[in-house]
Protein backbone atom coordinates (compact mmCIF):
# COMPACT_ATOMS: atom_id res chain seq x y z
CA UNK A 1 0.00 0.00 0.00
CA UNK A 2 3.04 2.14 -0.27
CA UNK A 3 2.16 5.40 1.64
CA UNK A 4 -0.76 5.71 2.06
CA UNK A 5 -2.03 6.39 5.74
CA UNK A 6 -5.31 8.40 5.92
CA UNK A 7 -9.02 7.79 5.12
CA UNK A 8 -10.94 11.18 5.22
CA UNK A 9 -14.56 12.54 5.58
CA UNK A 10 -14.24 15.85 4.12
CA UNK A 11 -16.80 18.54 4.15
CA UNK A 12 -18.25 21.20 6.71
CA UNK A 13 -19.39 20.65 10.33
CA UNK A 14 -17.81 17.14 10.62
CA UNK A 15 -16.25 17.02 13.41
CA UNK A 16 -19.61 15.80 15.07
CA UNK A 17 -19.04 12.31 13.00
CA UNK A 18 -19.39 9.04 14.69
CA UNK A 19 -17.31 7.29 11.94
CA UNK A 20 -13.85 7.24 13.17
CA UNK A 21 -13.74 4.47 15.33
CA UNK A 22 -15.86 2.62 12.52
CA UNK A 23 -13.23 2.91 10.18
CA UNK A 24 -10.53 2.78 12.30
CA UNK A 25 -11.26 -0.72 13.62
CA UNK A 26 -12.30 -1.68 9.77
CA UNK A 27 -8.60 -0.30 8.65
CA UNK A 28 -6.76 -2.10 11.83
CA UNK A 29 -8.22 -5.42 11.56
CA UNK A 30 -7.53 -5.60 7.64
CA UNK A 31 -3.96 -4.85 8.52
CA UNK A 32 -3.90 -1.24 7.49
CA UNK A 33 -2.20 1.47 9.52
CA UNK A 34 -4.52 3.95 8.57
CA UNK A 35 -6.07 6.64 10.39
CA UNK A 36 -9.95 7.84 9.25
CA UNK A 37 -9.76 11.57 10.04
CA UNK A 38 -13.10 13.98 9.80
CA UNK A 39 -11.60 16.89 8.05
CA UNK A 40 -13.01 20.43 8.18
CA UNK A 41 -12.40 21.78 4.90
CA UNK A 42 -13.12 25.59 4.11
CA UNK A 43 -13.41 25.18 0.60
CA UNK A 44 -13.38 22.31 -2.34
CA UNK A 45 -9.86 22.90 -3.09
CA UNK A 46 -8.62 22.29 0.18
CA UNK A 47 -10.51 19.16 0.38
CA UNK A 48 -9.17 17.84 -3.50
CA UNK A 49 -5.82 18.77 -1.94
CA UNK A 50 -5.75 16.54 0.73
CA UNK A 51 -6.58 13.72 -1.99
CA UNK A 52 -3.86 14.27 -3.98
CA UNK A 53 -1.27 13.95 -1.37
CA UNK A 54 0.19 10.57 -1.86
CA UNK A 55 -0.56 9.65 1.59
CA UNK A 56 -4.65 9.54 0.42
CA UNK A 57 -6.01 6.29 0.87
CA UNK A 58 -9.82 6.97 0.44
CA UNK A 59 -12.32 9.72 0.80
CA UNK A 60 -15.61 10.33 1.78
CA UNK A 61 -17.21 13.24 0.71
CA UNK A 62 -20.63 15.37 2.66
CA UNK A 63 -22.42 18.31 2.40
CA UNK A 64 -21.42 21.00 0.81
CA UNK A 65 -18.88 19.63 -1.60
CA UNK A 66 -20.90 16.48 -3.16
CA UNK A 67 -21.19 18.21 -6.21
CA UNK A 68 -19.01 20.14 -6.28
CA UNK A 69 -15.81 17.95 -6.31
CA UNK A 70 -17.06 16.16 -9.31
CA UNK A 71 -15.43 18.64 -11.46
CA UNK A 72 -11.92 18.21 -9.53
CA UNK A 73 -11.58 14.48 -10.31
CA UNK A 74 -9.93 12.42 -12.74
CA UNK A 75 -13.30 10.21 -13.62
CA UNK A 76 -16.32 9.72 -12.28
CA UNK A 77 -18.90 6.52 -12.53
CA UNK A 78 -22.52 5.87 -13.64
CA UNK A 79 -23.83 6.26 -9.95
CA UNK A 80 -21.89 9.61 -9.58
CA UNK A 81 -22.93 11.13 -13.03
CA UNK A 82 -26.78 9.70 -12.73
CA UNK A 83 -26.60 10.70 -9.32
CA UNK A 84 -25.12 13.86 -9.65
CA UNK A 85 -22.94 13.85 -6.71
CA UNK A 86 -20.08 11.98 -5.25
CA UNK A 87 -19.67 11.18 -1.88
CA UNK A 88 -16.82 8.44 -2.12
CA UNK A 89 -12.96 9.26 -3.69
CA UNK A 90 -10.71 6.37 -4.01
CA UNK A 91 -6.96 6.29 -6.51
CA UNK A 92 -7.64 3.53 -9.24
CA UNK A 93 -5.18 0.99 -9.95
CA UNK A 94 -3.51 3.49 -12.35
CA UNK A 95 -2.97 6.27 -10.28
CA UNK A 96 -6.30 8.69 -11.17
CA UNK A 97 -8.39 10.33 -8.92
CA UNK A 98 -12.37 8.65 -9.27
CA UNK A 99 -15.38 9.20 -7.57
CA UNK A 100 -18.76 7.26 -6.95
CA UNK A 101 -21.88 7.49 -4.74
CA UNK A 102 -22.48 4.73 -2.40
CA UNK A 103 -25.28 6.77 -0.59
CA UNK A 104 -28.01 4.95 -2.49
CA UNK A 105 -26.32 1.91 -0.93
CA UNK A 106 -26.53 2.86 2.24
CA UNK A 107 -30.76 3.81 1.84
CA UNK A 108 -31.47 0.77 0.25
CA UNK A 109 -29.81 -1.33 2.91
CA UNK A 110 -31.82 0.75 5.70
CA UNK A 111 -35.06 0.16 3.91
CA UNK A 112 -34.83 -3.74 2.75
CA UNK A 113 -33.68 -4.50 6.52
CA UNK A 114 -36.50 -2.83 8.05
CA UNK A 115 -38.74 -4.27 5.19
CA UNK A 116 -39.04 -5.64 1.57
CA UNK A 117 -42.74 -5.14 1.57
CA UNK A 118 -42.18 -1.65 0.11
CA UNK A 119 -40.59 -2.97 -3.38
CA UNK A 120 -43.20 -1.70 -6.33
CA UNK A 121 -44.98 0.81 -3.98
CA UNK A 122 -45.65 4.10 -3.65
CA UNK A 123 -43.18 6.00 -1.80
CA UNK A 124 -42.49 9.80 -0.40
CA UNK A 125 -38.91 12.02 -0.76
CA UNK A 126 -39.01 14.57 1.51
CA UNK A 127 -36.77 17.52 0.61
CA UNK A 128 -35.46 18.13 -3.47
CA UNK A 129 -31.59 19.23 -2.81
CA UNK A 130 -28.83 17.11 -3.56
CA UNK A 131 -29.23 13.39 -0.87
CA UNK A 132 -32.47 13.47 -2.53
CA UNK A 133 -31.26 12.24 -5.76
CA UNK A 134 -30.12 9.27 -4.18
CA UNK A 135 -33.14 8.29 -2.42
CA UNK A 136 -34.89 8.44 -5.78
CA UNK A 137 -32.48 6.58 -7.15
CA UNK A 138 -32.66 3.71 -4.96
CA UNK A 139 -36.49 4.03 -4.46
CA UNK A 140 -37.14 3.79 -8.62
CA UNK A 141 -34.19 1.91 -9.89
CA UNK A 142 -33.26 -0.76 -7.38
CA UNK A 143 -36.98 -1.21 -5.48
CA UNK A 144 -39.42 -0.25 -8.22
CA UNK A 145 -41.42 1.67 -6.54
CA UNK A 146 -44.14 3.83 -8.42
CA UNK A 147 -45.24 6.75 -8.19
CA UNK A 148 -42.96 8.56 -6.08
CA UNK A 149 -43.87 11.50 -4.03
CA UNK A 150 -41.81 14.67 -3.90
CA UNK A 151 -42.56 17.30 -0.69
CA UNK A 152 -40.59 20.07 -0.62
CA UNK A 153 -40.92 23.51 -0.25
CA UNK A 154 -38.89 25.30 -2.50
CA UNK A 155 -40.70 25.43 -6.06
CA UNK A 156 -37.78 25.82 -7.92
CA UNK A 157 -35.42 23.90 -6.48
CA UNK A 158 -38.54 21.51 -6.94
CA UNK A 159 -38.93 21.95 -10.76
CA UNK A 160 -34.89 22.16 -11.01
CA UNK A 161 -35.67 18.45 -9.70
CA UNK A 162 -38.08 17.36 -12.23
CA UNK A 163 -36.22 18.52 -14.98
CA UNK A 164 -32.76 16.80 -14.26
CA UNK A 165 -34.37 13.52 -13.84
CA UNK A 166 -36.45 13.84 -16.90
CA UNK A 167 -33.73 14.04 -18.70
CA UNK A 168 -31.61 10.96 -16.50
CA UNK A 169 -34.62 8.51 -16.47
CA UNK A 170 -36.26 9.56 -19.74
CA UNK A 171 -40.58 8.39 -19.15
CA UNK A 172 -39.68 5.55 -16.91
CA UNK A 173 -39.65 7.46 -14.25
CA UNK A 174 -43.30 9.24 -12.15
CA UNK A 175 -42.32 11.78 -9.70
CA UNK A 176 -45.85 13.47 -8.36
CA UNK A 177 -45.05 17.21 -6.41
CA UNK A 178 -47.13 17.03 -3.33
CA UNK A 179 -47.71 20.67 -2.18
CA UNK A 180 -50.64 19.88 -0.04
CA UNK A 181 -52.24 17.71 3.05
CA UNK A 182 -55.57 17.40 1.00
CA UNK A 183 -53.71 16.61 -2.25
CA UNK A 184 -52.27 13.11 -0.71
CA UNK A 185 -56.42 12.16 0.41
CA UNK A 186 -56.34 11.42 -3.01
CA UNK A 187 -52.96 9.27 -3.61
CA UNK A 188 -52.40 5.86 -3.49
CA UNK A 189 -50.77 5.23 0.41
CA UNK A 190 -46.93 5.19 0.43
CA UNK A 191 -44.82 2.55 1.55
CA UNK A 192 -41.49 4.15 1.87
CA UNK A 193 -40.48 7.61 3.07
CA UNK A 194 -37.04 8.84 2.85
CA UNK A 195 -36.17 12.30 5.18
CA UNK A 196 -33.15 13.96 3.17
CA UNK A 197 -33.64 17.43 4.83
CA UNK A 198 -31.98 18.95 7.88
CA UNK A 199 -34.13 18.98 11.34
CA UNK A 200 -35.37 22.25 12.16
CA UNK A 201 -38.64 23.89 13.81
CA UNK A 202 -40.40 25.03 10.81
CA UNK A 203 -41.34 28.11 11.19
CA UNK A 204 -42.10 29.36 7.62
CA UNK A 205 -45.73 28.75 6.49
CA UNK A 206 -43.93 26.79 3.80
CA UNK A 207 -41.95 24.80 6.49
CA UNK A 208 -45.16 24.05 7.77
CA UNK A 209 -46.72 22.88 5.17
CA UNK A 210 -44.13 20.33 4.96
CA UNK A 211 -44.86 18.69 8.06
CA UNK A 212 -48.83 18.97 7.79
CA UNK A 213 -48.40 16.70 4.35
CA UNK A 214 -45.96 14.12 5.89
CA UNK A 215 -48.30 13.56 8.64
CA UNK A 216 -51.14 12.87 6.03
CA UNK A 217 -49.12 10.32 4.72
CA UNK A 218 -47.99 8.63 7.57
CA UNK A 219 -52.01 9.18 8.59
CA UNK A 220 -53.35 7.46 5.08
CA UNK A 221 -50.97 4.14 5.41
CA UNK A 222 -52.48 3.21 8.80
CA UNK A 223 -49.06 2.79 10.30
CA UNK A 224 -47.90 0.44 7.97
CA UNK A 225 -45.02 1.79 6.32
CA UNK A 226 -40.78 2.15 6.68
CA UNK A 227 -39.50 5.48 7.55
CA UNK A 228 -35.97 6.39 7.20
CA UNK A 229 -34.72 9.88 7.72
CA UNK A 230 -31.08 10.50 6.76
CA UNK A 231 -30.69 13.34 9.02
CA UNK A 232 -28.94 12.59 12.41
CA UNK A 233 -27.77 15.29 14.17
CA UNK A 234 -29.87 15.11 16.43
CA UNK A 235 -30.84 10.80 15.88
CA UNK A 236 -34.15 11.35 16.98
CA UNK A 237 -35.28 14.03 14.38
CA UNK A 238 -39.03 15.43 14.13
CA UNK A 239 -39.84 13.42 11.41
CA UNK A 240 -38.55 10.12 13.08
CA UNK A 241 -40.74 10.92 15.72
CA UNK A 242 -43.91 11.54 13.79
CA UNK A 243 -43.26 8.30 12.15
CA UNK A 244 -43.14 6.40 15.52
CA UNK A 245 -45.80 8.29 17.08
CA UNK A 246 -48.03 7.08 14.19
CA UNK A 247 -46.63 3.19 14.35
CA UNK A 248 -44.41 3.07 11.50
CA UNK A 249 -40.81 1.28 11.40
CA UNK A 250 -38.23 4.02 11.58
CA UNK A 251 -34.84 3.82 10.72
CA UNK A 252 -31.93 6.27 12.19
CA UNK A 253 -29.91 8.17 9.50
CA UNK A 254 -26.55 6.97 11.69
CA UNK A 255 -27.58 3.26 9.75
CA UNK A 256 -26.80 4.67 6.28
CA UNK A 257 -22.90 4.92 6.87
CA UNK A 258 -22.94 1.09 7.98
CA UNK A 259 -24.38 -0.15 4.76
CA UNK A 260 -21.89 1.25 2.81
CA UNK A 261 -18.84 0.16 4.00
CA UNK A 262 -18.23 -2.55 1.81
CA UNK A 263 -18.62 -1.04 -1.04
CA UNK A 264 -16.48 1.77 0.30
CA UNK A 265 -13.97 -0.44 1.01
CA UNK A 266 -13.85 -2.72 -2.41
CA UNK A 267 -12.82 0.38 -4.04
CA UNK A 268 -10.14 1.93 -1.03
CA UNK A 269 -8.45 -2.11 -0.70
CA UNK A 270 -9.83 -4.61 -3.43
CA UNK A 271 -12.63 -6.90 -3.69
CA UNK A 272 -10.64 -9.86 -1.79
CA UNK A 273 -10.12 -7.26 1.58
CA UNK A 274 -13.56 -6.21 1.64
CA UNK A 275 -14.95 -9.41 2.23
CA UNK A 276 -12.70 -10.03 5.08
CA UNK A 277 -14.77 -7.16 7.10
CA UNK A 278 -15.91 -8.50 10.22
CA UNK A 279 -19.21 -6.65 9.58
CA UNK A 280 -21.12 -7.28 12.69
CA UNK A 281 -18.20 -5.89 14.99
CA UNK A 282 -17.75 -2.89 12.85
CA UNK A 283 -21.91 -2.08 12.79
CA UNK A 284 -21.28 -2.67 16.75
CA UNK A 285 -18.39 -0.26 16.71
CA UNK A 286 -20.30 2.29 15.16
CA UNK A 287 -23.49 1.71 17.16
CA UNK A 288 -21.72 2.64 20.10
CA UNK A 289 -19.77 6.17 18.81
CA UNK A 290 -23.79 7.04 17.86
CA UNK A 291 -25.23 6.15 20.93
CA UNK A 292 -22.47 8.03 22.82
CA UNK A 293 -21.89 10.81 20.50
CA UNK A 294 -23.09 13.97 22.57
CA UNK A 295 -23.26 16.04 19.07
CA UNK A 296 -26.02 13.66 17.94
CA UNK A 297 -28.04 12.80 21.55
CA UNK A 298 -29.74 15.83 22.03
Amino acid sequence: MGSRAYTYLVGIGVTHSIAPPMHNYIAKSLGYDWEFRAQECPSVEHAINLFRQPTFAGGVVTMPYKRTIMEHLDGLDEYATKLAACNNVYRSSDGQLRGTNTDWRGIEGCLLSASTEGKGKPAVVIGAGGACRAAIFTLHERLGCSPIYVVNRDADETASLFKETKQNYEQSLQLVHVQSAEQVQGLAAAYYIVGTVPDAEPTAPEELQIHQVLNAFLEAAGGKGVLLDMCFKPRNTRILRAGKARGWKTVEGTEVIGHQIHEQYRLWCGEEQSKRIRTEEAWAVLRKAAEESPAINF
